[in-house]
């Protein structure tokens, strides 16, 4: 039981200055966290209760699939990460530091690596497969902006467990077991989620798919088809090219005179065409120095997540003084320099007709025709995607939302062993390499997740399974009525509950009510006034319902069934 006279906690009536989602505003002002430095927060007494709960919960089912708990070092030498290419591919989200005899660490952003190494240290043999192996650990990432509380922060829990695996049948079943795991944790936390088509980015492999918790705080958009069950992260949508007769003709291509007018926005209003007619091209360059162009609709942006899944590192090119043979603002793909590369969005089909860059200043060109004035060498979906393009599977309307990752699993496949040779001795007696998935999910972040989706106007509204306690007892400090409180939170203890009791002196009956309704227990239950007519009042978080019920019933109320 949780005496508030007690207890390290200090609720604020204003929100904190750099505060903007309610999950930040409110798991703050509840005095469950509180600000380090920018992404780092310190997890008090009922913060880190609720950070437990959900731990407990995913503990639990990791060890029901038949994994198996391990704890790896946060700080880790450079060459693993350098051998998979991960030291400089990760770029300035690595935590990097130097020890007195100026070795290189890092602090772990993941940890794909050291789990490969140490399963080839201790697995000879295909009988010592399958192994899953997982841990609950902090983890580090040097965001350019942390933001949102914890929802984006520089330290943040996670669990991350990886299968290892002698062949791909194997893989698929192991996957398959972290996505069914996934699913019972999910409901248990009572999330909201959404199971999506996702891309592997800096991980690697092959198939991934995202769990996501819709907010309107989330960082990650999604697609959802409202007449079949397709769903994917925005980077991960495939789109469909548009169904064009290459071989109709088309008059030659017309070279126009169009001063002041380096942007979509301008050659549309001079031409008095829509943007959707003109064709977008961006230049950018990789990490090996190669220069792209990217071309889309003109109505749309390049969506530089989904290009970089593509291309990998990315900058904007902006180096036209050097290259005076690539004319700013008027690029086209008919004749760009040999040593320029063009990628473009499947809507820049072979048939289709823009008008586009000319490659000189002040001029475009019309009737420009994909496969006949140009060629697409590579084509690749980077285009922005918005609420009603076509589902890729059916052709309905797709609808467009915003959410919290929560998970993620990867099916890995060879990537990390090929780099550490991960083999044992296959069935057949010939070394057999090892195949791998990774799944993560983001415990420190579902506190956040679920902060966004339970709250009200009044504060926080947890689920049962990871609130910090079952019931919160307010005695409104009359009349004998915090002995009662006592007393009562005693019973409901050894009942088995988990209990808060708010036995200030001194506090009003109003700030007792506000606290409550901000820290945010799934039951209140309230010993005022009414205690003198042995009758007390409980209330339910989520609803807002109020009963009255008896001293001497409601113990048995809350905890049906259970002995004392």
């Amino acid at each position: 039981m949780l005496r508030m006279s007690q207890l390290f906690l200090r609720t604020l009536r204003e929100d904190p200055s750099d505060a903007e989602v309610p999950s930040h505003r409110l798991l703050v002002r509840a005095g469950y966290v509180r600000r380090v430095a920018a992404g780092i927060y310190s997890w008090l007494p009922l913060g880190k209760i609720v950070l437990e709960n959900i731990t407990r919960v995913v503990r639990t089912e990791m060890n029901a699939m038949g994994g198996q708990e391990v704890l790896l070092p946060a700080l880790l030498p450079r060459e693993p990460y350098e051998a998979t290419g991960r030291w400089d591919e990760y770029g300035s989200q690595l935590f990097r530091l130097t020890d007195r005899r100026d070795g290189d660490y890092l602090l772990g952003p993941t940890h794909e690596e050291i789990f490969t190494l140490m399963v080839k240290g201790e697995c000879s043999s295909y009988k010592d497969l399958p192994v899953i192996l997982y841990q609950i650990q902090t983890k580090y990432r040097d965001e350019a902006r942390p933001r949102s509380g914890i929802l984006r922060g520089r330290e943040f829990l996670m669990k991350d467990s990886y299968s290892f695996d002698v062949d791909d049948a194997g893989l698929r079943k192991s996957y398959d077991l972290h996505r069914d795991a996934y699913i019972r944790i999910f409901d248990r936390l009572g999330l909201r989620y959404r199971m999506v088509s996702a891309v592997s980015g800096a991980m690697g492999g092959s198939a991934s798919e995202e769990f996501l918790a819709p907010s309107p705080s989330g960082e990650d958009d999604f697609v959802a088809c409202g007449q079949c069950d397709y769903a994917a992260n925005v980077e991960a949508v495939q789109v469909r090219p548009p169904d064009v007769d290459a071989t109709v003709p088309h008059p030659a291509l017309e070279l126009l005179d169009t001063p002041a007018t380096p942007t979509i926005d301008t050659l549309a209003e001079f031409l008095g065409v829509p943007a959707s007619v003109t064709l977008k091209n961006l230049l950018v360059t990789t990490e090996s120095g190669e220069i792209v162009a990217v071309g889309v609709p003109g109505d749309r942006d390049v969506d530089l997540d989904r290009l970089a899944a593509v291309l990998g590192p990315i900058e904007i090119f902006d180096d036209f003084e050097s290259r005076t043979d690539l004319v700013k603002g008027y690029i086209g793909p008919q004749g760009l320099p040999a040593d320029v590369r063009y990628v473009a969005d499947p809507r820049i089909a072979p048939g289709t007709v823009w008008v586009t860059g000319a490659n000189e200043v002040d001029r475009h060109a019309r009737g420009v025709v994909c496969g006949r004035d140009f060629a697409v060498p590579d084509y690749a979906d980077v285009a922005t995607v918005r609420s009603g393009d076509p589902c890729p599977r059916c052709g309905a309307a797709l609808e467009l939302d915003r959410a919290i990752e929560i998970g993620h699993i990867f099916q890995l496949g060879r990537k990390y062993c090929d780099v550490f040779d991960l083999d044992v001795l296959g069935p057949d007696g010939k070394p057999a390499r090892v195949t791998m998935g990774s799944y993560g999910i983001g415990v420190s972040r579902a506190v956040a997740a679920l902060a966004e989706q339970t709250h009200d106007q009044k504060g926080l509204c947890w689920p049962r399974e990871v609130a910090p306690a079952d019931v919160h007892v307010v005695a409104t400090g009359k009349d004998g009525q915090v002995a009662a409180a006592l007393q009562l939170g005693g019973e409901l203890e050894a009942r088995g509950l988990r209990v808060l009791v708010d036995d200030r002196q001194g506090a009003s009956p109003g700030v007792k009510f506000a606290d409550a309704e901000l820290i945010g227990v799934p039951t209140i239950l309230i010993v005022g006034r009414g205690l003198a007519a042995g009758m007390l009042e409980l209330r339910d978080r989520a609803t807002g319902a109020v009963v009255e019920i008896g001293v001497d019933e409601v113990v048995d109320h809350l905890a049906p069934g259970i002995s004392g």
